[in-house]
């Protein structure tokens, strides 16, 4: 009798289903399949390279496999990391989630998309992944939006809220501004698996630290469960020098381990044993064992053991956050196992060919299901059953009033309109007024959201006592109530429009609509554009406020002033923008955006706010309903003509705050003999698509072009705004007139509003200056 140890002796794998170990290889075999057919099979005239990540899925295929066939409940939700999305579509088609035909088309036009998509894979996807670190942060939204659902509307029933996260994506400080946030550490539902590879695109990542990621979630209030090792080496380390063996994996290098998988069995006992005293002990233990062990001894973590990952699960304390740190090999099973370029190498037509070999599979014919009276095929049928989903009761969004009927006065603000309106729909909408769900990050009361929050006070899973509510002088009004309306994170832009985005997807996971508005300072909206237009790309619709903005806020200086947003709000996809000038031209913007929300042709929307107060009688709001309908319509579609002369020698088109400027230089051209038109323009986005729908560009409505610049009154026009001047400059293409796009394009002072409009050349001088010019 062989003297060494085989693996059957030293590892029993008995408490490991038979069924399960075949699933898991079927799962390798279909998402490496998925890759090689779309790179090495399928016709790619263009000679483009296709891609895909092999290496990347085959780590996730034990911690996948073990999760959907042993542990998702229906109820659970799951994001999917996005290089391992082929493992997902594998997992789907064998639990019958998808048809056959679709296993040939990743990533080709109409087919399975390069990363999981809630709207466009043809399988169930819970969460869209793809931009790195978002997918990861979006379940810890979506738990609250679902409590907060939960507590305002209706039960949407039990189950947790896993991410599947590759431990790149950890460097991404947006992960642990989430894993940080306060309203975190209470989110039991909320459980994240690392896949811990420790390899990125390029290389192995010399210092990722599993102890280091432990602490660091631990000191966050999560539960902390690290799967190390698998069976095997856990018997080995239990016999004569492996107490050293442990020691040597445990303390050597990230490179020098990925580099032992690639070793033979000779060169492991040669590499393996290391220089230090124990390196003996070592070397006997490892003489005990057959070549085949000891290969598959130093490739056996945790993360491809599924009675490790089985026991990791059963340990998930559902009090708090979890992080499930899981050893894994990137290619584990595959010919790239291990290599520092991995990342998205693809195995050639041979590897292939010698892999299905292997794996007792044919190469031309890659897409066979499990035999329906064989265990692995009565497994995938029962795991089918227990997470079949009860169809959603979709609920229509409650209607939202068009005009509040007020004609505003005085001097105001546009940012003070905004909580204003909130106020004044609880009374005329409270149907309306109920769905609406206000976000911040620590700013409420800066943005005019006080006397709101008074009023619908502030969301909390429980009830908690207000301190301060006995003090004369506290005029906002802190009361945490699981009934409350408005939420407020910490100061994490990124955050605040992750849970707008989930808090605008519930529509269509729980079939109750939501009428999510987010406030934050305008500036910072660039800090949240990428996680904002993926929620929205992942179809969650809400509403992104930005005030204060521009330079108007002059006495702020440069750091808080905006420049680019407004061309941002044009260029959104999904994205209605609106830059009202005036109270009443708010609340239309504001009452038409949120009728979009909540519904599957909805959109969301970014309003561009001004601290500006201006007087409201230059809005020249018409008396007769007709007529103040018809201007309604034309703030909605985006632009409506202010003032009409006879015979205009110039088009002035202002927004925002810039109208007063804008008015004003009209009244001095007119009093040199020069008639002026001035346009408002409420969306520069919506004015952009009706002009490529005139070209066939776009289906939009293009009748506001005719209404607003009407060919008979076409003349030279000078576009201004509090932001970038391009936003605008594309109006004088209507009728190819001459024009002047006057604008911000350099970094803000600290001033007066008149020394900085001045800087910028925005000021009613310069809007003169430009418009002679014109004219000659």
């Amino acid at each position: 009798m062989n003297a060494q140890r085989t693996v059957d002796e030293i590892a029993d794998h008995a408490d490991v289903p038979d069924a399960l170990s075949t699933v898991e290889e079927r799962v390798l075999w279909l998402s490496t399949a998925i890759i090689h057919h779309a790179n090495r099979v399928r016709p790619n005239p263009s000679g483009m390279k296709v891609g895909g990540h092999q290496a990347s899925c085959a780590s996730m295929v034990s911690i996948m496999t073990s999760l959907w066939f042993e542990h998702l409940q229906a109820g659970d939700r799951v994001s999917v990391k996005p290089h391992a999305s082929p493992v997902l579509h594998a997992i789907n088609y064998l639990l019958g989630e998808l048809d056959e035909s679709y296993l040939t088309t990743l990533r080709e036009f109409g087919g399975l998309q390069s990363y999981p998509s809630r709207i466009k894979d043809p399988d169930p996807v819970d969460y869209s992944t793809g931009s790195v670190g978002i997918g990861a942060t979006a379940p810890i939204w979506a738990a609250i939006a679902r409590r907060y659902v939960d507590a305002k509307l209706t039960s949407t029933g039990a189950g947790r809220q896993y991410s599947l996260v590759g431990d790149a994506e950890l460097d991404e400080g947006a992960v642990w501004e989430a894993i940080l946030d306060p309203a975190v550490r209470d989110l039991g539902e909320v459980v994240w698996i690392v896949d811990l590879n420790r390899q990125s695109l390029d290389r192995v990542v010399p210092n990722i630290a599993a102890g280091r990621l432990e602490g660091m979630f631990g000191a966050a209030g999560w539960q902390v469960i690290t799967v190390k090792f698998g069976a095997l080496l856990e018997r080995l380390f239990t016999r004569a020098g492996g107490d050293a063996l442990r020691e040597r994996i445990l303390s050597m290098p990230n490179p020098e381990y990925q580099r032992l998988l690639r070793c033979t069995a000779s060169e492991l006992r040669s590499r393996l044993p290391g220089d230090s005293d124990a390196a003996g002990q070592i070397a006997g233990l490892l003489a005990e064992l057959d070549d085949v062990t000891l290969t598959r001894a130093i490739r056996n973590l945790g993360g491809h053991d599924l009675a490790a990952l089985r026991h990791a699960y059963a340990q998930i304390d559902d009090s708090r956050p979890t992080v499930i740190i899981a050893y894994t090999i990137k290619g584990h099973g595959l010919p790239t196992e291990g290599h520092p370029q991995n990342h998205s190498s693809l195995l050639t037509t041979d590897q292939f060919a010698d892999l299905a070999s292997g794996m007792g599979t044919d190469p031309d014919r890659p897409w066979s299901r499990f035999p329906t009276a064989s265990d692995a095929g009565r497994l995938c049928a029962a795991t089918a059953r227990r997470l079949a989903r009860t169809p959603v009761e979709m609920h229509s969004p409650p209607a939202v009033p068009e005009d509040l009927g007020r004609t505003p006065s005085g001097t105001s603000t546009t940012q003070a309109a905004l909580g204003r309106a909130l106020i004044s729909l609880t009374r005329d909408a409270p149907a309306a007024a109920q769905r609406i769900v206000t976000v911040s990050p620590d700013v409420s009361s800066t943005t005019n959201l006080a006397g709101w929050v008074n009023k619908v006070e502030v969301w909390s899973p429980t009830e908690r006592r207000n301190w301060f509510n006995d003090d004369a002088e506290t005029i906002m009004h802190w009361r945490e109530k699981p009934t409350g309306q408005h939420m407020e994170l910490g100061i994490a832009e990124t955050n605040l429009v992750g849970l707008m985005g989930e808090l605008g997807a519930t529509w269509s996971r729980w079939g109750e609509p939501l009428l999510p508005i987010g406030v934050m300072y305008d500036p910072f909206v660039e800090r949240a554009l990428e996680p904002w237009s993926y929620g929205i790309y992942a179809g969650g619709q809400s509403i992104l406020v930005g005030t204060p903005s521009g330079v108007t806020l002059a006495a702020e200086g440069g750091a808080h002033q905006s420049i680019t947003t407004p061309s941002i709000g044009l260029e959104q996809p999904g994205c209605v923008s609106y830059e009202p000038a005036f109270v009443i031209d708010t609340e239309w913007t504001l009452l038409a955006a949120m009728s979009r929300l909540g519904r599957p042709d909805g959109s969301s929307a970014y309003l561009r706010l001004s601290t500006r107060p201006v007087a409201q009688i230059l809005a020249a709001v018409p008396d007769d309903p007709a007529a103040r309908e018809r201007r309604r319509r034309h703030v909605v579609a985006g632009a409506y003509l202010l003032r009409r002369v006879p015979d205009p020698a110039v088009t002035l088109v202002g927004m925002g705050a810039l109208m007063p400027e804008t008015l004003a230089a009209a009244d001095r051209l007119a009093g040199q003999g020069i008639a002026a038109d001035v346009v408002c323009v409420t969306s520069a986005g919506l004015l952009f698509e009706a002009m490529q729908a005139r070209r066939g560009l776009s289906e939009s409505p293009t009748w506001i072009l005719d209404q607003v610049f009407p060919a008979e009154r076409a003349a030279p026009m000078v576009t201004v705004l509090d932001g970038h001047p391009h936003t605008l400059s594309f109006l004088t293409g209507v009728h190819g007139v001459p024009g002047a796009a006057l604008g911000v394009s350099r970094f803000g002072q600290v001033g007066s509003l008149d020394d900085v409009y001045r800087l910028h050349g925005i000021d009613t001088d310069s809007i003169v200056r430009a418009a002679l010019d014109l004219v000659g």
